[in-house]
Protein backbone atom coordinates (compact mmCIF):
# COMPACT_ATOMS: atom_id res chain seq x y z
CA UNK A 1 0.00 0.00 0.00
CA UNK A 2 2.78 2.53 0.53
CA UNK A 3 4.20 1.86 -2.62
CA UNK A 4 1.09 2.62 -4.36
CA UNK A 5 0.55 6.25 -2.47
CA UNK A 6 4.06 6.84 -3.34
CA UNK A 7 3.89 6.28 -7.07
CA UNK A 8 0.31 8.36 -6.87
CA UNK A 9 2.53 11.21 -5.76
CA UNK A 10 5.47 10.74 -8.21
CA UNK A 11 2.86 10.61 -11.08
CA UNK A 12 0.97 13.82 -9.87
CA UNK A 13 4.31 15.58 -9.79
CA UNK A 14 5.10 14.48 -13.32
CA UNK A 15 1.30 15.64 -14.41
CA UNK A 16 1.81 19.29 -12.79
CA UNK A 17 5.32 19.44 -15.04
CA UNK A 18 3.74 18.99 -18.34
CA UNK A 19 5.34 16.25 -19.19
CA UNK A 20 4.22 16.78 -22.68
CA UNK A 21 6.90 15.69 -25.09
CA UNK A 22 7.05 18.51 -27.28
CA UNK A 23 7.17 20.98 -23.84
CA UNK A 24 10.16 18.82 -21.84
CA UNK A 25 13.08 19.37 -23.69
CA UNK A 26 14.30 22.36 -22.19
CA UNK A 27 13.34 21.48 -18.74
CA UNK A 28 14.88 17.91 -19.16
CA UNK A 29 18.53 19.53 -20.05
CA UNK A 30 17.86 21.87 -17.07
CA UNK A 31 17.15 19.30 -15.02
CA UNK A 32 20.05 17.10 -16.07
CA UNK A 33 22.54 19.85 -15.50
CA UNK A 34 20.93 20.41 -12.33
CA UNK A 35 21.44 16.62 -11.42
CA UNK A 36 24.92 16.71 -12.32
CA UNK A 37 26.22 19.89 -10.38
CA UNK A 38 28.24 19.18 -7.39
CA UNK A 39 26.39 19.71 -3.66
CA UNK A 40 26.95 22.55 -1.86
CA UNK A 41 30.60 23.12 -0.46
CA UNK A 42 31.95 20.21 -2.97
CA UNK A 43 34.59 21.08 -5.52
CA UNK A 44 35.03 19.42 -8.82
CA UNK A 45 38.31 17.88 -10.09
CA UNK A 46 39.73 19.35 -13.32
CA UNK A 47 40.13 15.75 -15.15
CA UNK A 48 36.65 14.86 -14.51
CA UNK A 49 34.86 18.29 -15.56
CA UNK A 50 36.67 18.09 -18.86
CA UNK A 51 35.37 14.40 -19.22
CA UNK A 52 31.79 16.09 -18.28
CA UNK A 53 31.93 18.28 -20.66
CA UNK A 54 33.34 16.35 -23.32
CA UNK A 55 36.77 17.80 -24.02
CA UNK A 56 38.09 13.99 -23.07
CA UNK A 57 36.99 10.48 -24.13
CA UNK A 58 37.60 9.33 -20.77
CA UNK A 59 38.05 10.58 -17.21
CA UNK A 60 41.78 8.76 -17.12
CA UNK A 61 42.54 10.57 -20.84
CA UNK A 62 41.92 13.83 -18.70
CA UNK A 63 44.38 13.13 -15.90
CA UNK A 64 46.71 11.68 -18.40
CA UNK A 65 46.52 15.15 -20.12
CA UNK A 66 46.81 16.87 -17.16
CA UNK A 67 50.15 14.47 -15.98
CA UNK A 68 51.49 15.22 -19.64
CA UNK A 69 50.97 19.07 -19.38
CA UNK A 70 48.58 19.49 -22.08
CA UNK A 71 45.94 21.10 -19.59
CA UNK A 72 46.46 24.54 -18.26
CA UNK A 73 43.82 26.27 -16.41
CA UNK A 74 44.31 30.62 -16.44
CA UNK A 75 47.54 29.90 -17.45
CA UNK A 76 49.04 27.35 -15.37
CA UNK A 77 49.80 24.02 -15.84
CA UNK A 78 47.83 21.73 -13.48
CA UNK A 79 47.28 18.20 -11.77
CA UNK A 80 44.40 15.91 -12.30
CA UNK A 81 43.18 16.84 -8.87
CA UNK A 82 42.97 20.56 -8.99
CA UNK A 83 39.54 21.70 -8.23
CA UNK A 84 38.02 24.20 -10.88
CA UNK A 85 35.99 27.09 -10.25
CA UNK A 86 33.29 29.25 -12.34
CA UNK A 87 35.10 31.84 -14.56
CA UNK A 88 38.43 29.75 -14.94
CA UNK A 89 39.89 29.88 -18.41
CA UNK A 90 40.58 26.39 -19.17
CA UNK A 91 42.89 25.32 -21.68
CA UNK A 92 43.18 21.60 -23.58
CA UNK A 93 45.60 20.73 -26.16
CA UNK A 94 44.21 18.05 -27.80
CA UNK A 95 45.38 15.36 -30.61
CA UNK A 96 46.77 17.23 -33.87
CA UNK A 97 47.99 20.22 -32.02
CA UNK A 98 44.85 21.81 -31.87
CA UNK A 99 43.89 23.74 -28.61
CA UNK A 100 40.63 24.57 -27.13
CA UNK A 101 40.17 27.06 -24.75
CA UNK A 102 37.00 27.42 -22.88
CA UNK A 103 35.84 29.58 -19.90
CA UNK A 104 33.95 27.50 -17.07
CA UNK A 105 29.88 28.43 -16.86
CA UNK A 106 29.05 25.85 -14.78
CA UNK A 107 30.75 23.01 -12.71
CA UNK A 108 29.07 19.66 -13.55
CA UNK A 109 31.03 16.07 -12.45
CA UNK A 110 28.65 13.93 -14.44
CA UNK A 111 28.83 12.83 -18.14
CA UNK A 112 25.74 14.72 -19.54
CA UNK A 113 24.28 14.89 -22.87
CA UNK A 114 26.10 17.17 -25.42
CA UNK A 115 23.13 19.45 -25.70
CA UNK A 116 23.81 19.92 -21.97
CA UNK A 117 27.72 19.56 -21.83
CA UNK A 118 27.98 22.77 -24.50
CA UNK A 119 25.78 25.28 -22.10
CA UNK A 120 28.69 24.61 -19.53
CA UNK A 121 31.50 26.34 -20.67
CA UNK A 122 31.98 29.38 -23.17
CA UNK A 123 34.10 28.10 -26.56
CA UNK A 124 37.02 30.60 -27.05
CA UNK A 125 38.80 28.29 -29.17
CA UNK A 126 40.58 29.21 -32.36
CA UNK A 127 39.41 28.00 -35.73
CA UNK A 128 41.13 24.67 -36.80
CA UNK A 129 44.19 25.51 -39.44
CA UNK A 130 42.42 25.58 -43.15
CA UNK A 131 42.98 21.81 -44.66
CA UNK A 132 45.58 23.24 -47.05
CA UNK A 133 48.16 23.85 -43.76
CA UNK A 134 47.93 20.41 -43.21
CA UNK A 135 51.15 18.11 -44.06
CA UNK A 136 50.75 16.18 -46.95
CA UNK A 137 50.45 12.72 -46.57
CA UNK A 138 52.91 10.71 -48.34
CA UNK A 139 51.52 8.75 -50.97
CA UNK A 140 52.88 5.32 -52.64
CA UNK A 141 51.91 3.53 -55.90
CA UNK A 142 49.02 1.06 -55.31
CA UNK A 143 50.80 -2.04 -55.53
CA UNK A 144 54.20 -0.92 -54.83
CA UNK A 145 54.99 -3.16 -51.91
CA UNK A 146 56.25 -2.41 -48.52
CA UNK A 147 58.41 0.85 -48.25
CA UNK A 148 62.22 0.10 -48.33
CA UNK A 149 64.78 1.45 -45.33
CA UNK A 150 65.23 4.02 -47.59
CA UNK A 151 61.57 5.07 -48.47
CA UNK A 152 61.18 5.24 -44.82
CA UNK A 153 63.68 7.74 -44.19
CA UNK A 154 62.70 9.97 -46.90
CA UNK A 155 59.36 9.67 -45.51
CA UNK A 156 60.20 10.58 -42.23
CA UNK A 157 62.14 13.50 -43.58
CA UNK A 158 59.46 14.97 -45.41
CA UNK A 159 56.95 14.76 -42.02
CA UNK A 160 60.18 16.45 -39.64
CA UNK A 161 59.73 19.22 -42.44
CA UNK A 162 56.10 20.09 -41.73
CA UNK A 163 56.33 19.16 -38.12
CA UNK A 164 54.89 16.17 -37.90
CA UNK A 165 57.64 14.17 -35.67
CA UNK A 166 61.37 13.99 -34.88
CA UNK A 167 63.31 12.61 -37.34
CA UNK A 168 65.78 9.46 -36.22
CA UNK A 169 69.28 9.91 -36.87
CA UNK A 170 70.37 7.72 -40.51
CA UNK A 171 71.59 4.29 -39.68
CA UNK A 172 73.96 2.62 -41.75
CA UNK A 173 74.98 0.00 -39.52
CA UNK A 174 73.15 -3.10 -38.01
CA UNK A 175 74.26 -2.65 -34.49
CA UNK A 176 72.89 0.64 -33.85
CA UNK A 177 75.37 3.03 -34.81
CA UNK A 178 74.71 6.21 -36.65
CA UNK A 179 76.39 7.00 -40.68
CA UNK A 180 79.52 8.69 -40.09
Amino acid sequence: MASDSASDSVSDTDAGTGSHPASGTASNTADAARAAAPGAGESVRIDSWIWSVRLAKTRSAGATACRGGHVKVNGDRVKAAYNVRVGDEVRVRQAGGHERVVIVKRLIRKRVGAPVAVECYVDNSPPPPPRAAVAPVAIRDRGAGRPTKRDRRDMDRLRATFGAGPVPPAQDHADGREKG
